[in-house]
This record gives C-alpha cells, sequence and structure tokens, in this order.
C-alpha cells in the first residue's frame, strides 16, 4: 500500500497529514481528555468575562469592552485550532484537506495578529486612565472604543490575505506531512517543490514589523503608566493604578514572550518538539490563563462574576445593577 504520508511528484497535493504528537494510542487519550478539559475551560473562563460585561451595568467603561472584545477573540482563536487537534488524536490518518490547511492558517495567524493590536488598544486605555485623566472621559468613549475594537479586527484580519495567497500558490507535490498539530507557513514553505525564499523574507518580515512594532507600542505605554504611577504620594492610590495594568501585563509577558521565540523568522530551525511546545503555549494555555489572571487580580471583575453566578442559580434576566 503507498505510505499515505508522500505523494507523487506528478500529482498535486490535495491534503496535507498533521503529524501531531506522535506517541501511543493510551497517551493520544491522555492528551485528548486533557486538551478536551482545557478547551472546555477556556470557553466558560472566557464567557463568562463576556457575561459579566455585558450584565453588569458597572462594566459598561471603555477598559472592560475592550477586555470583553479581548475574550471574544480568544474563544475563537482556540477554536480555530483545538477541535482539529482534538479530531486528529481519534483520526488513524490525521489529514487536512488543503483549503482547509490554508483556512486555519489564515484564521489562526489573523486572529493573532488581532490580538496583539487589542493589546495596544488596551495598553493606550491604560495610558489615557492614568496618564491623562482629564482627557480620559473624552476621548475614550465606550463607541470610540468600540469603533477602536472593530479596528483592531479589520486590520488583523488584513495583514495575512498576502502570504496566505502567496503560499498557497507555490507547487505543493509531496512530501505532504507536516511534523505540527497546525498548519503552519513555516513547515508549509518547507513541503513546497521549489525554494521560495521571497516569500520566506517577505513572511519573516511581516511578522517582525508586526510582533516588534506592537510590542514596543505596549512598552512604552506601561513605562510612561509606571512613571505616572510612581509619582502618585499615595502607596494606595499607586496600588490601586499598579492593580488595573497589572493584569494586562501578565497577559502581555505570556503573550509575546512565546510568539517572538517563534515567528520572528517563520521557517527558523527550530526542534518541531520545542516548536509544538511553545505554540501549544501561546495557543491553548495562554487563553485558558487570561480569564484567570484577569478575574483574580481585579476586584471589579471578580465582584461582577459573583453577581453573575448569583443571577444564574436565582435565574434573574435582567442587567445587573450596582
Amino acid at each position: 500500500m503507498k505510505n499515505p504520508g508522500r505523494s507523487n511528484h506528478s500529482d498535486p497535493v490535495s491534503v496535507f497529514i498533521l503529524l501531531g504528537f506522535p506517541c501511543t494510542w493510551e497517551t493520544q487519550m491522555f492528551l485528548f481528555s486533557l486538551f478536551s478539559v482545557t478547551y472546555v475551560l477556556t470557553l466558560v473562563g472566557n464567557l463568562c468575562i463576556i457575561c459579566s460585561v455585558w450584565w453588569d451595568r458597572c462594566l459598561h467603561t471603555p477598559m472592560y469592552v475592550l477586555l470583553a472584545n479581548f475574550s471574544f477573540l480568544e474563544i475563537w482563536y482556540v477554536t480555530s485550532t483545538v477541535p482539529n487537534m482534538l479530531a486528529n488524536f481519534l483520526s488513524e490518518t490525521s489529514t487536512i484537506s488543503f483549503s482547509g490547511c490554508f483556512l486555519q492558517f489564515y484564521f489562526f495567524f489573523s486572529m493573532g495578529t488581532t490580538e496583539t493590536f487589542l493589546l495596544s488598544a488596551m495598553a493606550f486605555d491604560r495610558y489615557l486612565a492614568i496618564c491623562r485623566p482629564l482627557h480620559y472621559p473624552t476621548v475614550m468613549t465606550v463607541e470610540r472604543c468600540i469603533r477602536t475594537g472593530a479596528c483592531c479586527w479589520v486590520c488583523g484580519f488584513s495583514c495575512f490575505l498576502l502570504p496566505v495567497y502567496l503560499i498557497s500558490q507555490l507547487p505543493f507535490c509531496g512530501p505532504n506531512t507536516i511534523d505540527h498539530f497546525l498548519c503552519d507557513p513555516g513547515p508549509l514553505i518547507k513541503l513546497s517543490c521549489v525554494p521560495a525564499p521571497a516569500i520566506e523574507i517577505t513572511c519573516g518580515i511581516l511578522n517582525s514589523v508586526l510582533i516588534f512594532a506592537t510590542f514596543f507600542f505596549i512598552t512604552g505605554s506601561y513605562t510612561l503608566v509606571i512613571r505616572a504611577v510612581l509619582k502618585v504620594p499615595t502607596a494606595e492610590g499607586r496600588h490601586k493604578a499598579f492593580s488595573t495594568c497589572g493584569s494586562h501585563m501578565a497577559v502581555v509577558s505570556l503573550f509575546y514572550g512565546s510568539i517572538m521565540v517563534m515567528y520572528v523568522s517563520p521557517t527558523a530551525d527550530n526542534l518541531a518538539g520545542i516548536h509544538k511546545i511553545v505554540t501549544l503555549f501561546y495557543s491553548v494555555l495562554t487563553p485558558l490563563f487570561n480569564p484567570l489572571i484577569y478575574s483574580l487580580r481585579n476586584k471589579e471583575m471578580n465582584k461582577a462574576l459573583r453577581k453573575l453566578l448569583t443571577s444564574v442559580r436565582f435565574g434573574q434576566s435582567q442587567p445587573l445593577k450596582n
């Protein structure tokens, strides 16, 4: 029987095989259970944040509107990869169609890019609130905040149109095996029948610009925030200001710390195993940690979550008040 991992070089590739995590059946079942629980907890945690912001009028402010937008993004971000990964644990072939592979590539990286823009918007919101408090109510209204969020989505989903198109036009004639659990541009470029240094450089430059431009913007915003907070005369005031920014900085550190390792150069010579682990961290574990970080470190969100649970328990259907 023909090896499904290789194709005849005269025939174009119609499916790819995602190797995922090669291991025994028992280990695959353990990983399936682990990631299933992780996925469900991620959905529940982020949905709780969205519902809390929606129902509690106290949280109808730009900061929490952006947070709800961010949680909505995290739900779709993790959904772009985990369901397919779970299906592959139960499959003997672990195949994904050519079009399905590039759709996953597009949506996964577009939502990752949108996340960098939303984190930048959240950092700018905190800068205005702490460093320009008198201008904040007029500059960052809820309506403007919603438009900012929409702009982040549009820009995020526009950036990877060209890379996806260029890579999809490469000739793929075999082998068709990707040593990953998702369709990543680096392994895809390596599977091309012809060298594609121009596309590789284009992807590397795009990733570098997106990652470092947003990272430096966020770092600059929080540097100004920290300088302003340190000038607050009372310890209580400093603690309150830091508490509103601590969650954001924790999420930024988790997310950027991992993506900088991976995607500054899309075909960097990383060991496949390390590549998968780091990708798992920012694509699966970070969306799980985010609701915990925001709920545990933020008293207002903690209070809103308790109100939400109480309202669900007693069947309250009206938005929550003070």
